[in-house]
């Protein structure tokens, strides 16, 4: 029942963002384009500039499944470093351990690689990290905890069963997914990073 809740709700925030922040809300959204009830194919009104970025901004939060507090230190980290900010803030987000975790295909939505973190499973560099936020550093190697190999989340993930519903790997990352190992070989490159996001706009958002 909290799965099939939780499940529910994703939808709706999926519907709320336009953007399928699940596989079950993707194949949802695809079969059901507007909302629901009977306003659902409406005509919505003209969102305000403010609107547009607020949403923008909350499409990168969802994504990454990040509380406010946390966007607001990361882009503050971004403004702080050289080069443009929007493309840092994404480059250090995607930076994040349960980001590459989903990204190499040890898990099959952010959600799931948080709590894999959280639960202890994974591994920097032979040493168990549980917090999702650690920033995993360039020649840094991810792997699943040799005594986790065997559950049956991670032997799915073995045998490529999240491939089919994530974007291909990324050239920021060496997977070993028979292994369960992945190396953060460079830093990623905003163009590369599979996320939907106008940056600019969040930008925008916390520079008003």
């Amino acid at each position: 029942m909290a799965n099939n809740t939780r499940a529910r709700r994703k939808v709706r925030i999926s519907r709320a963002l336009g953007l399928a922040l699940t596989p079950k809300a993707e194949k949802y959204m695809e079969r059901r384009p507007y909302g629901p009830g009977q306003h659902g194919r409406a005509r919505k009104k003209q969102d305000s500039d403010y609107a547009v970025r607020l949403r923008e901004k909350q499409r990168l939060r969802a994504q990454y499944g990040i509380r406010e507090a946390q966007m607001t230190r990361v882009f503050e980290e971004a403004r702080r470093t050289s080069g443009l900010t929007g493309e840092n803030l994404i480059e250090l987000l995607e930076m994040r351990l349960d980001a590459l975790v989903l990204r190499s295909g040890l898990a099959r939505t952010i959600a799931q690689a948080r709590q894999l973190v959280v639960h202890r499973h994974i591994t920097v560099d032979g040493k168990r990290v549980d917090r999702p936020s650690f920033r995993v550093s360039e020649g840094q190697t991810i792997a699943v905890h040799e005594r986790s190999e065997t559950m049956v989340p991670f032997q799915l993930a073995a045998a490529g069963a999240h491939r089919d519903v994530l974007p291909a790997v990324p050239g920021y990352l060496d997977v070993k997914l028979e292994s369960l190992q992945v190396k953060l070989v460079r830093r990623p490159k905003r163009s590369e990073v599979p996320v939907t996001c106008e940056e600019n706009l969040v930008v925008e958002y916390y520079a008003r």
